[in-house]
């Protein structure tokens, strides 16, 4: 069993034992710090063809998080974490890079949790992902993740109703994307998430799924390697994840711009921004 499986088992033991919104709960100040290492050319590789990326050339923005994402888990796991990890919904991501990396290059990176915040479904925790170069910072990544329970608040009788959220405008298709029921195995096994909820439909219903849905960080890459044909480097992106994405499925990859989308016919999946060199 790997580590990130052996994270997912503790998760599962431990949720249960967690409340969430519990009154005066703190983040443990842990820190998991990955020391420099070669990135192995296998999973890397994989990881590549499954999202997109081409085989060569600079590592995917996304693909430190991916590294990093095994430690967060055990945090998240830990007894000391306050909220349960079964449950927990990716809900949007923000990466930077301070300069280009590479597949040669070593990276140490840093993994913690930084604050709790309530949320008109639950309370997000920010996760934070660092890389760093003979000591400097060179890339960074935060993500929100949601435990959804009772918050306890009422809107006041006399306040009005609050007006629904605006959707954002659709932007013009740019590519179909057919995706296979196979696809959260195959990311999983060049990730490392194998997350019940993405592998097959059964194991999805377990976790209140009626089926099994592609992983947001697929998704998020697999719209950057899209984009990535456009002039200037992708330094940052930020991602709302809005709805999941069943498998398998048909959805359509949009942008304008600077901002893309993914829909799969009226419903919005995923939205986001991203901002290139010069």
């Amino acid at each position: 069993m790997t580590g990130l499986s052996l994270s997912l088992a503790r998760g599962a033991v431990t949720s249960p034992f967690k409340r969430a919104g519990r009154p005066g709960a703190a983040l443990p100040a842990d820190r998991e710090v990955i020391p420099p290492g070669r990135i192995a050319p296998g999973p890397l590789a994989a990881y590549s063809r499954v999202c997109g990326f081409a085989e060569s050339g600079p590592l995917p923005l996304t693909y430190p998080h991916v590294m990093g994402f095994p430690a967060a888990m055990r945090l998240m796991t830990a007894r000391g974490f306050p909220l349960p990890v079964l449950g927990l919904v990716h809900t949007w991501i923000e990466i930077n890079a301070h300069r280009a990396l590479h597949p040669t290059d070593e990276l140490e990176l840093t993994v913690y949790a930084d604050g709790l915040t309530p949320h008109r479904r639950g309370t997000e925790v920010t996760m934070v992902t660092e890389a760093r170069l003979a000591g400097a910072l060179v890339w960074e990544s935060r993500s929100g993740y949601l435990s959804r329970h009772a918050t306890g608040t009422t809107t006041p009788p006399s306040a009005p109703p609050a007006s629904p959220t605006a959707s954002p405008p659709e932007l013009p298709a740019a590519a179909e994307w057919r995706l296979p029921a196979d696809l959260g195995r195959r990311y999983g096994a060049a990730s490392g998430d194998r997350n019940p909820i993405h592998l097959h439909p059964v194991t999805a219903r377990l976790f209140g799924f009626p089926r099994h849905i592609a992983h947001g960080m697929w998704t998020v890459a697999r719209c950057l390697a899209e984009a990535g044909t456009g002039p200037g480097r992708i330094r940052s992106v930020r991602a709302d994840f809005k709805a999941p994405v069943p498998l398998p499925s048909t959805v359509t990859y949009a942008a304008e711009g600077a901002a893309f989308q993914v829909r799969g016919g009226s419903r919005l999946h995923l939205t986001g921004s991203l901002t290139r060199e010069g």
